[in-house]
Order: structure tokens, then C-alpha cells, then sequence
């Protein structure tokens, strides 16, 4: 008996041990940054402002209980990665009561949902009704809540009971009502309903009984991007379309287009009335906000014409508190009604990162690089473990930073989408390095022949990768393999047999391996010349190639995980992973572990036993670049910058830094 009660405290014990593991395991990972990226929709709660939702074009919805000052995300919705929310609507009678409409950027003319939560945000469900609908519109009845309309593009569809159940409000197949891009629901009477599609503008005035066109005044073929109702005059409507601002003093029965914005700024995505003034009008146009404070008689652009405005929120109990959803430049807040902004992204992270480096004298100290982002993009700087970053671009003109690493003199080198860029140590500025130039011919031999003289188009290719070592740097372009033996200085460019287009390069002492989707050539003096590995599988589909310390080769591809043990001679698939498709392979050789990810698995799975056995780390995030830092996996993701492993991890000691890519 007192064995049994022995064992059974012990299986206690246990239990609440591995529950104790488990809560940390699942603690959720934090993206860290850079701050910003864009942002398609913003609204308030209706009972309390200073309660902000944000949604973005990844299906991501984030919160501030700050009036916009700091942000946390909220949650995900939809299983697709490009499903923008472009519309969110908010109960005003019960604020738990959350609609947001979507669309998917990769299918857009045939997927998207309506999402709603019933307890403020925590939870989300698939409106039945409207599953797998394109949905461009969403408004919400002034004077009864319980009335909604969407917009879709193959019509209008509409709810009496608060978004339970909805029915299709405009004639099905209709050759004009369709592809609705805008709705406002008139403040008085829910019955009447304006809508803009891609054409022209039309109207209901019985629920969606029957419609007419409301086109008079209005170019012809205008896409109708946003209407406001005036709630004190609800006859004075705005209109904004694709040939500009119009306003309508009869409901809608005359349009007259409104002079003031320069033709050039014509796409105004959104207009906002200031709740407090009628007279004062915002547009957020692809050429910056624009102001009236004279009901549109007169017009002044508050911001740069580099500014594109996705959305414009003006806060009800303070007027002069105006925010942005802007492409690229996050959300920008005023408090002196648009005069001037500033950046307000502290916790809003919508970024596409490529590169992530951390720092070998400080590992608290990250650089990030970041695509598709000609103006807020480039290279970012954290010196506080992602708390905060500052951009420090200059100097690249704009381009795609695929790739970063630390020279042993600390300068920061970038691969680029046109050539390398080098920045030294206390510069304020990145400088081009030297194009990557056959400079002088190689011996002929068995295992290495110099390729031709580059074309001109040739000198600054993409960069995708790039290893820095004391005898050579190495860079994989899409012009093939270079290599520099003075430290970027000059460059030759090296045939790789069987290998083209290079888009994968580790190395490890003197063992480098450089990788095209289905070939691989080995280096076992550093670079200086290659010979090609045998063949690994007829199916292959390389994703990265990996070097350890003890020389071992692997590769992460589409059909699986594979090592080599004698210099690429014969390779040998690890069975033990649950999936096929591997995205890449890393090592953690200061806590004597295998890294790898899967586009199949939101996890990284950690093996401490030489591929034998795998344990699985939640992360919640698609991870790319990895790396790792006192113990803690840092990576980087399609849509959310860079993401952190929680501090404590279950099975692995904070310790110094360490080096994986």
C-alpha cells in the first residue's frame, strides 16, 4: 500500500511535470519585427475608441486597447496566407459582436469569407452563408445593428438578424450589380441602401427589392471605391471612384464631380467624415490624405504623395486624433488632425522578412532584411532583442535584401536583387561592392574551369546567398556561383558541374556545398575548386543544402530529409520526420541538435540524437530563415517579420550564442 501511494504521487509528479513542459512548449512565439508593413482596414469599438482593430492582407487581425499607441495581434483568420481584410465592422449595441469581411489575394475572383466573433475577438467562425465569396464590402445599418450587407462579386446579399442568416439582396446574374466594391447604408432608414461596384453606382430604397442606377454626373465606367453618408443631412453623399470625389446633394439623384484633388491622386480608396464637423472630409487617396474642411469646396493634401491610404479612422471622442492604414508605412497617428504623423506600430509587424542576422559580439543585437519594400523597407537594426528597430537602408536604393552576414572585420554584408552591398563598421551609409566580374582566368583542370566573361547584364545579379570565411567569400547569384579571394575585392565566376543556377550555399571548415534544385556540387578546400556529388534521389527537389562541423552533407527537399557521411558519395534518407517535404536543415552544434522546418507544419522539430528521434516545438508561424541565440530559435516569415522562441524553453538551457545560418 505505501508502494502504491508512493508510485501514484510519483505518477502525480509526473503528470503535472510534462503539463508544466507542455505550457511552456505552447507558449505562444512573439513577432518581434521590424515594426510596420501594410495595412488594409481599421475600426473602432463603437462603446469604447481607444479599442482599435487592425486587419491586414495575411489574414492577420490585431488589437490596441490604446487608441492605436501599441498593438498586439488577435488572431488569425482563414487557413489561406494572402486573405485580406479589408472590411471590419463592430456592434455598437453589443461590442462582442465582430464581422470582418475578406478576400483572398491569390484566388480573387472565386474565394473569401465573412468572419464573426461573438465574444469580442477570441473566437471566429465561418459565416455558412457566404463561404467562399470574394467579399469587397461590409456595412452595418446605423439605426438597427441587426441589418448588415455585404458585397460580393457576383451581387449583394444582406441580414435582418444581426448576421445569422443572410439572402441575396440583388437580382441574380444581374449584368451590372456585381463586382461591389463599396456599400453605405443611409443613417435614418436601413432600407436604403447605395452601392459601388466596378462600373457605377446603384441604389435600393426597399431592402433590396429593387434597384436603380445612380450614375447622373458620374464619369461613366467609374470604379466606385467608397461612399459616406452625411448622418445629420443623410441626402449629402460622398462618392469616391477611379475618376475622383463626388457629392451629391439629393441622395444620390445628381452627382457633381468635386474640383480641388489633382487628377494624378484620382484612385481615393476612402473617404471619412470627421463625426464632430460634417464640413471636414478626409480622402485617403494612392497620392496621400487629402483634407476639406469646407464639405469638399476645397481640398489640401495633409501628407507626402509617396503616401498610399488604405483606410482613415478618426476618433469620435477626440476629433483631432486621426489614424492611417497605409501600404508599407504601417499606421500612421495625429493628433492635431492631420497636420502632421507620425509611425505608430509598436507590436504591428507586417513584413515580408528574407534575412536575419544576429550579431557575433552582441547577440542581442539583430539586423533584418526585408522585400518588396522600395521606400519603408531595406535593412533594419534591433540593439534590444527586437524590442525596437531602427532602419538604416541608406544607401541601398531601395532594393530586396535576400541575404545578410557579418565580415570578420564586423562590416554587415547584403545580398541584394542587384548585386552586394557593404556597409563598415560606424558608416552611415551602404556602399555597392564591386560587380561580380570574371577578372582573370582559372587553370583549366579536372575539377574546376572558369566560366566565360560576364555580360553586362550579368554584373550585378541577385544575390540569394552568400558564406564569408577567412580564405574566400562565396555568393550564389542567379547568374551562377562566384567567389572572391580578397574579400569581395574581385570576383570569379566558378562552374559548378551540374550545377546552373545555384539557390542554396553552406560551409563548414573547409566543406562547402553549394546546391540547384536537383544537383549538388561538394568544395573540400574552402572553394577553390568543386566536384559534383553523386545523385540523391530521381524525384528531387532541393530546398537547402546544409554542412556540420564534422563535415556531413545534408539536404532539405520536396521528397525528404537526406544526409551523406562520405562527401556526397552516397546518401542515405532520414525516415523518422512525420512529413516528405523539408524547407531546410539546421544545426544547433552548441546544444548538439538538429533544426528543421516544413511548409507542411507550423513547428520546428528538434533532434538531439542524430535524426533518430524528433521532438516537435510549436511556433504558430511558417519559419524560414533560422537562426539561433543563447539557446533561443529566432526566425523569419513570409508576412510577419521575425518571430522569437519564448524565453524558457522545455530541454534547452539558456547558454551563449550560437551560429546556425
Amino acid at each position: 500500500m505505501r508502494l502504491t501511494r508512493v508510485m501514484k504521487k510519483i505518477s502525480i509528479l509526473a503528470i503535472l511535470l510534462l503539463a508544466s513542459v507542455a505550457l511552456t512548449a505552447e507558449q505562444p512565439w512573439q513577432p518581434v519585427g521590424p515594426d510596420g508593413g501594410s495595412v488594409r482596414s481599421l475600426a473602432y469599438d463603437p462603446r469604447n475608441p481607444e479599442r482599435i482593430f487592425l486587419g491586414t492582407s495575411a489574414g492577420n487581425l490585431y488589437l490596441s486597447l490604446d487608441s492605436g499607441t501599441s498593438w498586439s495581434r488577435l488572431a488569425r483568420l482563414g487557413s489561406a496566407a494572402e486573405m485580406v481584410l479589408d472590411h471590419i465592422v463592430i456592434d455598437p449595441i453589443d461590442p462582442r459582436n465582430i464581422f470582418v469581411a475578406a478576400w483572398n489575394a491569390q484566388l480573387p475572383n472565386s474565394d473569401g469569407d465573412l468572419f464573426r466573433s461573438r465574444d469580442a475577438g477570441k473566437t471566429w467562425e465561418i459565416v455558412p452563408d457566404l463561404h467562399g465569396k470574394s467579399l469587397r464590402a461590409l456595412s452595418l445599418a446605423p439605426s438597427n445593428p441587426r441589418v448588415l450587407v455585404v458585397g460580393a462579386l457576383d451581387g449583394i446579399y444582406g441580414s435582418r438578424d444581426g448576421g445569422r442568416s443572410w439572402k441575396r439582396i440583388s437580382p441574380e446574374n444581374h449584368a451590372e450589380i456585381k463586382n461591389i466594391e463599396s456599400l453605405a447604408i443611409d443613417p435614418v432608414n436601413p432600407d436604403v441602401i447605395y452601392a459601388g461596384t466596378w462600373h457605377l453606382p446603384w441604389k435600393t430604397e426597399d431592402g433590396g427589392l429593387s434597384w436603380h442606377n445612380i450614375k447622373t454626373g458620374v464619369i461613366d465606367d467609374s470604379d466606385v471605391f467608397s461612399i459616406i453618408i452625411d448622418s445629420i443631412q443623410p441626402a449629402h453623399v460622398f462618392m469616391s471612384a477611379c475618376s475622383g470625389i463626388y457629392r451629391s446633394e439629393s441622395a444620390g439623384a445628381l452627382f457633381r464631380k468635386i474640383q480641388g484633388i489633382p487628377y494624378s491622386a484620382r484612385r481615393t480608396r476612402m473617404l471619412r467624415m470627421d463625426p464632430s464637423n460634417h464640413n471636414i472630409v478626409y480622402a485617403g487617396t494612392t497620392e496621400g490624405l487629402w483634407k476639406t474642411v469646407d464639405s469638399g469646396a476645397t481640398w489640401k493634401r495633409m501628407t507626402g504623395a509617396n503616401i498610399v491610404v488604405n483606410d482613415v479612422l478618426v476618433d469620435p471622442g477626440r476629433p483631432s486624433h486621426v489614424l492611417l492604414a497605409t501600404d508599407r508605412g504601417g499606421v500612421l497617428a495625429s493628433d492635431d488632425g492631420g497636420v502632421a504623423f507620425t509611425a505608430s506600430n509598436r507590436g504591428f509587424t507586417h513584413r515580408q522578412a528574407a534575412a536575419l542576422l544576429v550579431d557575433r559580439n552582441d547577440s542581442a543585437t539583430l539586423y533584418a532584411g526585408v522585400l518588396n519594400d522600395r521606400e519603408y523597407g531595406g535593412v533594419f537594426i534591433s540593439r534590444d532583442s527586437g524590442h525596437t528597430w531602427k532602419q538604416m537602408s541608406e544607401g541601398l536604393d531601395g532594393h530586396d535584401i535576400f541575404v545578410l552576414r557579418q565580415a570578420s572585420d564586423d562590416s554587415l554584408i547584403a545580398g541584394t536583387d542587384h548585386g552586394i552591398f557593404q556597409l563598415k563598421p560606424n558608416a552611415a551609409q551602404w556602399t555597392a561592392g564591386n560587380p561580380l566580374l570574371v577578372h582573370r582566368p582559372a587553370a583549366a583542370s579536372v575539377k574546376k574551369v572558369s566560366a566565360p566573361l560576364a555580360r553586362p547584364a550579368d554584373l550585378n545579379p541577385r544575390v540569394s546567398m552568400l558564406e564569408l570565411t577567412p580564405r574566400r567569400w562565396i555568393a550564389a547569384t542567379s547568374a551562377g556561383l562566384f567567389v572572391s579571394a580578397d574579400s569581395g575585392d574581385t570576383w570569379r565566376r566558378e562552374y559548378l558541374p551540374g550545377v546552373i543556377n545555384p539557390i542554396s550555399l553552406n560551409v563548414a571548415g573547409n566543406t562547402a556545398v553549394a546546391a540547384s534544385r536537383n544537383a549538388i556540387a561538394v568544395s573540400f578546400n574552402g572553394g577553390e575548386s568543386w566536384l559534383p556529388s553523386k545523385p540523391i534521389h530521381s524525384n528531387l527537389f532541393i530546398n537547402e543544402v546544409a554542412v556540420n562541423s564534422a563535415g556531413e552533407i545534408w539536404v532539405a527537399a520536396f521528397s525528404g530529409l537526406f544526409r551523406s557521411t562520405d562527401e556526397g558519395n552516397s546518401w542515405r534518407r532520414i525516415t523518422s520526420l512525420p512529413f516528405e517535404n523539408v524547407l531546410s536543415v539546421q544545426f544547433d552544434e552548441d546544444h548538439h541538435r538538429i533544426l528543421v522546418t516544413s511548409p507542411a507544419s507550423n513547428n520546428v522539430f528538434e533532434s538531439s540524437d542524430n535524426a533518430q528521434t524528433w521532438n516537435a516545438i510549436s511556433a504558430g508561424w511558417q519559419l524560414r530563415n533560422i537562426h539561433v541565440a543563447r539557446g533561443r530559435i529566432l526566425a523569419t516569415t513570409d508576412f510577419d517579420g521575425v518571430v522569437v522562441q519564448p524565453e524558457v524553453t522545455a530541454g534547452i538551457e539558456t547558454g551563449p550564442q550560437t551560429g546556425s545560418r
